[in-house]
């Protein structure tokens, strides 16, 4: 008897076939990405979906929506963001961008983790769904 391998794939499903960006669609959100940590809280909710998810380290935790803005009006101010180890994949209309952070801001050490954003392309712009950073030494 003999199997056919057709019979026992799996069918095909739209998150095995990855996207690529466009050099410009790249640079577009590698630079809201930048702003996102430099220019303050009123450019991260510019960016931002009104309902988005964020886990940041403790005491912070997960957060969502008005949360967001009430942790981050306290937090902003980093003057500079490193962001090494880049990779971004695209499916359909989400991309996720993940890298290793380094950030500096005024009178406390040096911040160190791994991110990842997520973001949704509708109505010919870049909107960050989630954020998510996991401090490394």
């Amino acid at each position: 008897m003999t199997v056919s391998t057709e019979a026992t794939r799996a069918p095909a499903h739209a998150a095995h076939s990855a996207g690529t960006l466009s050099p410009g669609e790249r640079d577009v959100l590698w630079d809201m990405e930048e702003h996102f940590w430099t220019l303050g809280a009123d450019n991260a909710r510019a960016t931002t979906a009104t309902n988005a998810v964020m886990i940041l380290p403790f005491p912070p935790g997960i957060l969502q929506g008005d949360q967001i803005w009430a942790h981050l009006l306290k937090r902003t101010g980093w003057r500079s963001v490193v962001m090494g180890e880049r990779r971004v994949i695209r499916s359909d209309e989400i991309a996720i961008l993940t890298y290793r952070a380094s950030a500096e801001k005024p009178d406390v050490p040096v911040f160190k983790a791994l991110c990842t954003s997520t973001y949704l392309h509708d109505d010919d712009s870049w909107m960050r769904l989630s954020h998510q950073q996991t401090p490394v030494m």
